[in-house]
């Protein structure tokens, strides 16, 4: 399995002023924004934050890792069970293009392990 990027999450209740001081004040590039705000480096897709998804979901991820591909967010799934931990979200196909799992790290911080679906 590789990790292709890491996902940052940040709060934001105003969409459009998020998105003004990302794309403002560091360059970014709307890569999205139905369901959740994604913004991107113009030089590294896999640079980005997304706004919104917070407040859409519960329980609520501290960040997402994109593992590639379908099959690599199943093996991965697969292991966290193997190892007794808590998966707090169901392995599920979302209706925007993701399969993902939210899993519980030993420290507690939830994350969010995805991959989009072609």
């Amino acid at each position: 399995m590789t990790v292709r990027r890491i996902v940052a999450y940040a709060a934001g209740d105003d969409l459009a002023a998020s998105r003004e001081f990302y794309v403002e004040v560091f360059g970014m590039r709307v890569a999205m924004e139905d369901p959740v705000l994604n913004l991107q480096s113009p030089d590294d897709p896999a640079a980005e934050v997304i706004i919104g998804a917070q407040e859409m979901q519960d329980p609520r991820p501290s960040f997402g890792v994109d593992v590639g591909d379908p099959a690599a967010v199943d093996a991965a799934h697969a292991e966290a069970v193997r190892r007794g931990l808590r998966v707090v979200y169901p392995l599920t196909d979302e209706p925007w293009g993701v399969r993902r799992f939210f899993v519980q790290d030993p420290g507690g911080t939830i994350v969010n392990v995805l991959a989009h679906v072609t």
